[in-house]
């Protein structure tokens, strides 16, 4: 470990050089499978020939001019996620923390344009959307906060999935202007809610003239098995994040927006000096054509179920196991107790996966993992989880 890096992370003891697909490669050259995906940024895998040469074109002619001037490229990209999502407008930045900072200021100086001086937003329990001070602020975990007290006010927490938690607001808090929220809750153990759920926020929001903000910072970019989560149900958000997957490894954010969300920015009210350059929006932009040309969100939808099957027949009938859930490559298994020794444990066995909200095996493999890939992850992690549970 080096001396020189500030302690923000509990690193494992390994370094990887080099990647092909699903697969990483260490120092000393051995290999690991990835069902973690860099945290679900690695969507194309590593080492992906299309990205490869699309960055080494792009670098050899521009990488940076700033936001003072057009960028076509940016340009390029706004109009494909619009054409993707039905939304309207897009804002880039470099994170999916900064994507969210991007919303919430959306959402407070919406409410001041209409006469609401202390506008807040309503978030939920469990949740996850950055550490910056505003984003930790909107996160529904304590220990995230801690520590870096007084927080950002300006938010109203309720229950993830309870609906009607936040249709009770509305008669109590006449100063709220949005809600924000994960369709799918990453961090806190890849909860799923029930499938009404979006709808039921569009509806409140409708009436309450709130904003309906998506964090799909995780779920986004065919994550899930369709372009963004909100597209397995009718609902269209007012304003969505996104970041991981969206720039395969090169650090981009993104937050779209619709109707007056999408006018509410003007001329100096945000900006980013690195947000949306030649680079950036390159990595995006091969992203999302890679992701359609190899058919790779029918693909996710297919060998998530797969997955999530293949799992649960393995472990059928192993106490311990209370549940295995997702959508697309986005899954988690829950265990009935603290879990985070299976961490080390599959390292160990040269896989890599993640645990989270203490008790959740959760994994996000490359949306280009093979069919082989996806059997031997099943064949270890269920092994693995069976040694642990005893």
């Amino acid at each position: 470990m080096s001396d020189y890096l500030m302690q923000t992370y509990a690193r494992q003891p390994v370094a990887f050089e080099r990647g092909e697909g699903a697969w990483l490669f260490d120092t000393n050259g051995e290999m690991y499978l990835d069902a973690l995906a860099g945290v679900a940024v690695n969507g194309l895998g590593h080492g992906h020939p299309t990205l490869a040469r699309a960055l080494c074109d792009q670098a050899a002619k521009l990488i940076h001019t700033s936001n003072l001037y057009r960028i076509p490229l940016q340009e390029e990209l706004a109009a494909r996620l619009c054409q993707l999502s039905g939304l309207s407008r897009a804002f880039f930045c470099n994170s999916g923390a900064e994507a969210n900072e991007a919303a919430i200021k959306i959402a407070r100086l919406h409410g001041h344009n209409n006469g609401v001086d202390s506008p807040a937003i309503v978030v939920m329990e469990k949740s996850f959307h950055g550490r910056t001070m505003a984003t930790l602020s909107a996160t529904g975990n304590r220990k995230v906060q801690a520590g870096f007290e007084p927080l950002v006010s300006g938010f109203v927490r309720v229950p993830f999935g309870d609906s009607a938690a936040v249709e009770a607001l509305a008669a109590h808090h006449k100063n709220i202007v949005a809600v924000l929220v994960e369709p799918y809750q990453g961090e806190g153990g890849v909860q799923i809610p029930q499938a009404n759920y979006l709808a039921e926020l569009r509806r409140i929001c409708d009436e309450q003239s709130w904003l309906l903000m998506l964090d799909e910072v995780q779920t986004g970019i065919a994550r899930t098995g369709t372009w963004f989560a909100f597209q397995h149900t009718d609902v269209m958000p007012d304003v969505m994040t996104l970041a991981k997957g969206l720039g395969s490894g090169v650090p981009i954010g993104a937050c779209l927006a619709r109707g007056v969300a999408a006018e509410t920015f003007t001329p100096g009210k945000h900006g980013s000096t690195f947000g949306g350059g030649p680079l950036a929006c390159t990595a995006a932009l091969t992203t999302l054509s890679v992701m359609e040309s190899e058919g790779l969100l029918d693909h996710a939808a297919k060998l998530g179920q797969f997955i999530r099957d293949d799992l649960a027949m393995r472990l059928q009938g192993q106490s311990g196991v209370v549940e295995i859930r997702g959508q697309g490559l986005m899954i988690g298994i829950q265990l009935d107790r603290a879990c985070g020794d299976l961490v080390k444990m599959a390292l160990e066995e040269k896989l890599l996966i993640n645990v989270t909200n203490d008790s959740v095996v959760r994994l996000l493999p490359p949306l280009v993992m093979t069919q082989a890939d996806a059997e031997l992850l099943t064949e270890k992690l269920a092994r693995l989880i069976r040694i642990f549970l005893g």
